[in-house]
């Protein structure tokens, strides 16, 4: 390829492939003879750019250049019609100058219809981000708005095109986010139905050899087979909800959903319109054609509320008006919608205390109070406790993949020395731990595999201490004593020591200096 520039109707300059054209520099040059005068054969394309100037530039290229140049610019367009984003290109005024296969099919603006038009043409909600860019001249990612005449939601990304560093234009890539929409709905419908499925545990899945779980136990047998409310009591962690599952398989509603709300995991706001559902239009974001609430999910089944004293008044008092009237209006809804659900709720909470303070109402307790059921926490249910612990290992054996077959009695007696404030869910995550710090060989669970804290408030180190003691010395002795303990149960490897103990190796060098423990 060859470049000339003309100035004043002489040759001023040759770039690219000269063919001894230098002695012609400084002469006069008839633009309408190219050929002649330049001598050039019949494959060379000559292209004069703006003759009409005083400054211009002929170009020659040979028939297999321009054949390059051609297939070039058809594989930069196959390429960019092959991708499955829309691509729109703009120039520095915002105009678009280019697009892509995928950007008609979703805007559905032919190449013709936009071309040559400001970017704004295509838009149906939002800001053009192409007139932005020539603007601003900075990159713009992740802009939401709406395209064409069927309103398709769409991302963009947006980047400035500098060539030689002069601003040329701008490229867009549109994202269609209207399928990850629709997606994220039937996500969130696929969640609506797991909450429907059919409750996992029964009755054989609990442990009752302990007095009060057995009275627990037959209650709860006796009471699934009738349509009663429940209202589970207890501590955190001591079975409640397994007790729910258990009375749903039982009772003849067993084929029907069970759904489970827990009303301290949302806020108010919230959980209104989860447990009612609204009607399309009720608020701001309010899902298009409106939502079924949990409670009309759990039709034809059972509602487990959980957390019941979490409850605020205002649902207290709507949920209330359910109870008695066994219809609910959706938010922004005029029609009733008649369910038919049993009804099972759980607290850890005092709610006589809280009926007191007009923290919950009254009317609603005694609704919910029907057959109370009170769950013993793990401390007393001392019978249990073998039974307990070896159920959780089989259990967690399935769920981590391990052969944990049993666990000595020197761990098992840590373990029911302790007192459990987190009751059977904290055992089983104490179990848990333990079988982490296993090795994969091992089958039995020992006591230096269960974690520290555990052993510490079961009163394995803290042994009897004077009590004019003051705090520091018996944070000291403690902390001795357990350095003592763990590098005897590691054989004095002061590395593996240092990891149990959550230490580096450094600071347990120093502890050991400091106390004068021997290794």
């Amino acid at each position: 390829m060859t470049v000339l520039i003309i100035k004043g109707g002489k040759l001023v300059d040759i770039f690219g492939e000269k063919d001894g054209w230098e002695n012609l520099l400084d002469s006069e040059i008839d633009v309408k003879d190219l050929r002649k005068v330049f001598n050039l054969p019949d494959e060379v394309n000559v292209e004069i750019l703006n003759p009409e100037d005083d400054l211009f530039m002929v170009i020659f290229r040979k028939e297999k250049e321009v054949d390059v140049l051609s297939k070039t610019d058809a594989l930069l367009s196959a390429i960019i019609d092959s991708t499955n984003d829309a691509i729109s290109v703009a120039d520095t005024e915002g105009k678009i100058v280019l697009v892509n296969k995928a950007y008609t099919r979703l805007t559905g603006f032919s190449p013709s219809e936009v071309i040559g038009k400001y970017a704004t043409v295509d838009i149906a909600e939002g800001d053009s981000v192409h007139m932005k860019v020539a603007k601003e001249r900075k990159p713009i990612y992740g802009v939401k708005m709406k395209v064409g005449p069927m309103k398709r939601e769409v991302l963009v990304n947006c980047t400035p095109l500098f060539v030689n560093g002069i601003f040329r234009g701008s490229v867009a890539v549109i994202h269609d986010i209207s399928e990850m929409i629709r997606l994220a709905s039937e996500l969130e419908e696929t969640r609506r139905l797991v909450r429907r499925i059919q409750a996992k545990y029964t009755f054989d899945d609990i442990v009752a050899k302990s007095r009060k779980m057995r009275i627990a136990l037959e209650q709860a047998k006796r009471v699934a087979k009738t349509p009663a409310t429940v209202l589970l009591r207890g501590e955190s962690g001591t079975g409640k909800e397994l007790f729910a599952h258990a009375i749903h398989n039982s009772s003849d509603r067993s084929n029907g959903p069970f759904v489970s709300v827990n009303c301290a995991a949302l806020p108010e706001s919230i959980l209104e319109s989860e447990l009612f559902g609204y009607e399309e239009g009720a608020f701001t974001g309010a899902r298009r054609g409106g939502k079924r609430g949990l409670i009309e999910e759990a039709n034809g089944g059972t509602l487990f509320l959980d957390e019941v004293g979490k409850m605020g008044l205002g649902i207290q008092s709507k949920f209330l008006r359910f109870i008695q009237d066994r219809e609910i209006y959706r938010i922004g809804g005029t029609k009733p919608i008649k369910i038919d659900v049993r009804i099972i709720a759980a607290t850890n909470m005092d709610l006589e205390k809280m009926m007191e303070n007009g923290e919950f109402l009254p009317d609603l307790y005694y609704r919910l109070n029907v057959v109370p059921i009170f769950l013993p926490p793990l401390r007393e249910r001392k019978e249990d406790f073998d039974d307990l612990v070896r159920l959780i290992i089989k259990k967690l054996n399935q769920e981590f993949g391990r052969i944990v077959e049993d666990i000595e009695p020197d761990a098992m007696r840590i373990l029911k020395t302790y007192k459990w404030p987190g009751n059977v869910r904290e055992l089983e995550n104490t179990i848990g731990r333990a079988m982490i710090n296993m090795d994969h060989d091992e089958k039995m669970i020992k006591k230096h595999h269960l974690p520290l804290m555990n052993i510490n408030e079961a009163g394995v180190f803290m042994g009897e201490m004077p009590k004019e003691s003051r705090l520091k010395d018996v944070i000291m002795e403690v902390e001795r004593r357990m350095i003592e303990e763990v590098l005897k149960d590691v054989g004095g490897h002061r590395e593996r020591a240092a990891k149990r103990l959550g230490i580096s190796l450094r600071n347990l060098y120093y502890k050991i200096r400091k106390y004068g423990i021997k290794v």
